[in-house]
């Protein structure tokens, strides 16, 4: 982030929209170089960190007052929705392979047991950025559920139809 003079080189997940995107700014290698360092750095079995573990900021976990919820929001919680995202960014960096494709459906099968943690049938909003990943925030988020299935559906996991 550019603020001013001042820059601010943490890594978040924001890049990851720009190679997701049908049509991007981002070279070949520039797009496999972002994928590679947000699945090694923010990628965990929820979704993506918005903050790399080894940042100074980083903070594992989404608890105690809402004033400290809030603000560690982004300083390492791990948001569901992102999923999406990277999956659609993996899977055009790595050319829907099968092997690529079985990794991206390896990654969203942590989320089955989920479905019956929180919110039967539902995925949490957030999770915490440190193991065991606790979920937080509301126990249904919508654009959780939908990044999933939308990531589900480009897989061919699940059925998709459309309405007439």
């Amino acid at each position: 982030m550019i603020h001013g003079a001042e820059r601010d080189g943490s890594l978040r997940p924001n890049q990851i929209l720009a190679v997701s995107l049908p049509y991007t700014m981002l070279s070949d290698v520039r797009a496999q170089r972002v994928v590679a360092v947000v699945e090694r750095d923010l990628l965990t079995p929820y979704g993506l960190r918005s903050l790399a573990s080894y940042d100074p900021q980083y903070r594992g976990r989404c608890t105690g007052d809402s004033a400290s919820r809030d603000s560690s929001y982004h300083q390492g919680t791990v948001w569901a929705w992102l999923v999406g995202p990277f999956m659609t960014a993996y899977l055009k960096v790595h050319g829907a392979t099968s092997q690529g494709r079985q990794q991206a459906a390896q990654w969203l099968s942590g989320f089955r047991q989920h479905l019956s943690d929180a919110g039967l049938g539902h995925v949490s909003e957030i999770f915490d950025g440190d193991p065991p990943h606790q979920p937080r925030g509301c126990i249904a988020q919508a654009w959780s559920v939908a990044e999933l299935l939308h990531a589900a559906a480009a897989l061919g996991l699940v059925e998709t139809t459309t309405a007439e």
